[in-house]
């Protein structure tokens, strides 16, 4: 399951870089054919490539959200269950151990 999620998230970030890779190359030809100036071409990239760096990262937080709930909803442990169940057992451990050395 995760290992199909790594993929897709992959597939996508490769998509990202070859369009970024083709939105390089038209601005390059509009520069050429004097439609647009070079700073235009450049400002028009930075913007884009913004907004696409910022729409992947929160594809990745959705991603992250939906296996997270997928978690909680299939009943796993989590890492943070299962720190939160080994500090419980010490505290019972130690509570224990000091009741042990009371009734001795």
């Amino acid at each position: 399951m995760l290992d199909i999620l790594k993929k897709t998230l992959f597939v996508g970030l490769g998509a990202t870089v070859i369009s970024a890779e083709r939105l390089r190359a038209k601005l390059d030809e509009l520069v050429d054919k004097g439609k647009i100036s070079a700073k235009e071409a450049q400002e028009m990239t930075g913007k884009i490539m913004d907004e696409g760096k910022k729409e992947f990262e929160q594809s990745g937080q959705r991603v992250a959200d939906m296996i997270d709930d997928m978690m909680r909803k299939a009943n796993f442990a989590r890492q943070k269950d299962l720190e939160a169940l080994e500090e419980r057992v010490q505290k019972l451990e130690a509570a224990l151990s000091a009741q042990s050395v009371k009734s001795e």
